[in-house]
C-alpha cells in the first residue's frame, strides 16, 4: 500500500509542475507584464497560477528584469521596490440534494416512504502566487546598494527552468 502511494505521487508531481505557469507574456494562466515609466525606470510583474510556486514567480520576474534591462541597452539593474502580489481565489461547488424512495399501495391507499440526502456546497481555495517590482536599469555598474548584472541573471534563470 505504502508503495503504491509513492507511485502516485512520483507520477502526480511532474504532472503538477508542467501546469505551473511558464514564462510567458500575461494571459489565462498568468504570466508577465511590464511597462516602461522613464528611458531607464520599469514596472515588472509576474503572476502564477496555483500550481505555480512563489520562487519561480520570482525568478520570472527577475528573468523579465534582466531581459528589459539588455534590450534597453543596458547591463545592470537594480530593484527600487518591491510588492507581493499574490491573491486567494475560491471556488464554490453548489451543494446538492438526491431523493428517493418507494411507493407501496394497499387498497385505495398509497404510501410513500422517502429519504432525502443532501451534500453541502464545497469551498476550495487557491493560492497565486504574484510579485511586482520597480527596476532602474544602468549601462555601467553603479556603487553600493544590490546591483544585479543582467546577462548573469537572465542565463542563469534560464539554465535553471531550461528556458531558450
Amino acid at each position: 500500500m505504502m508503495m503504491l502511494r509513492f507511485i502516485a505521487i512520483a507520477l502526480l508531481v511532474p504532472l503538477m509542475a508542467a501546469c505551473a505557469t511558464g514564462y510567458q507574456s500575461s494571459g489565462f494562466t498568468g504570466g508577465f507584464k511590464n511597462t516602461q515609466l522613464s528611458p531607464d525606470v520599469f514596472r515588472v510583474s509576474f503572476s502564477g497560477n496555483a500550481f505555480t510556486s512563489s520562487d519561480r514567480v520570482q525568478d520570472f520576474a527577475l528573468l523579465r528584469a534582466a531581459e528589459l534591462t539588455l534590450a534597453n541597452n543596458a547591463q545592470y539593474f537594480t530593484v527600487i521596490t518591491s510588492a507581493d502580489q499574490s491573491r486567494i481565489d475560491a471556488h464554490v461547488s453548489p451543494g446538492s440534494s438526491h431523493t428517493s424512495g418507494t411507493v407501496s399501495t394497499y387498497g385505495n391507499t398509497g404510501y410513500y416512504s422517502g429519504t432525502t440526502t443532501y451534500s453541502a456546497p464545497q469551498v476550495q481555495t487557491y493560492y497565486k502566487p504574484g510579485v511586482g517590482m520597480m527596476i532602474r536599469t544602468f549601462q555601467a555598474k553603479p556603487e553600493g546598494g544590490d546591483v544585479f548584472e543582467a546577462n548573469f541573471i537572465a542565463n542563469s534563470i534560464r539554465t535553471k527552468y531550461r528556458i531558450k
